[in-house]
């Protein structure tokens, strides 16, 4: 059997990321997990994080309560899984604090990184895969949803948030998978499938 991987999609809001990891966690028999809120002590830190009525939450607490969801996770779902030889598909990671906290709320870029590196006690995902969607299409998304904290933080902000995935994606193209979704959502999944097994991750 190969051995086991930590595989994490990204992506903007609305743009499928979600249904793709679904898809792919259960194309292979991996473990499906998210960040945040993907152990009990995260739903209630996901709850305070997306709660449209906590709008005095500063940027700082923000990044701190993402960190304390992720050292949860990875203690608690991520290394135990790795550990048991059973490969991880996260729907968001470390990587999300990076672009959302970092770019998208303007904080120190190093400092964001070194806080999640002790968070994570240094476990990062091996393969990040970034579903690249339209602009137009995730509007069109999100016109249909009830916006959650993060939804509604307007466009300024969500356009820093994808510069940040774009930029991370660029910088280490090792770690990263940039998928265009384009077309429909089976051909978007043929399409990570595809790239995830010439990286070798199905497993």
């Amino acid at each position: 059997m190969s051995r086991p991987r930590y595989i994490a999609f990204e992506g903007a809001e609305g743009c499928g990321k979600s249904t793709q990891a679904a898809k792919y966690a259960e194309s292979i028999g991996a473990v499906l997990t998210r960040e945040t809120g993907g152990t009990d002590i995260g739903s209630r830190l996901r709850e305070i994080l997306h709660d449209t009525a906590n709008d005095h939450l500063t940027p700082r607490a923000e990044a701190l309560i993402a960190a304390a969801d992720r050292a949860q996770h990875i203690a608690e779902v991520v290394r135990p899984a790795l550990d048991a030889g059973k490969t991880i598909v996260s729907d968001r990671s470390v990587f999300s604090t990076l672009a959302y906290q970092g770019y998208g709320r303007q904080q120190d870029i190093d400092e964001v990184r070194k806080l999640n590196e002790w968070a994570t006690d240094g476990l990062w995902p091996e393969v990040v895969v970034f579903i690249d969607t339209p602009d137009e299409v995730i509007a069109e998304r999100m016109s249909r949803r009830k916006l959650d904290r993060f939804e509604a933080a307007g466009d300024a902000f969500h356009e820093r948030v994808i510069d940040g995935f774009r930029t991370m994606a660029a910088a280490d193209a090792d770690r990263w998978i940039t998928v265009a979704a384009v077309g429909s959502i089976s051909d978007v999944a043929e399409q990570i499938r595809d790239a995830l097994a010439a990286r070798g991750s199905a497993s």
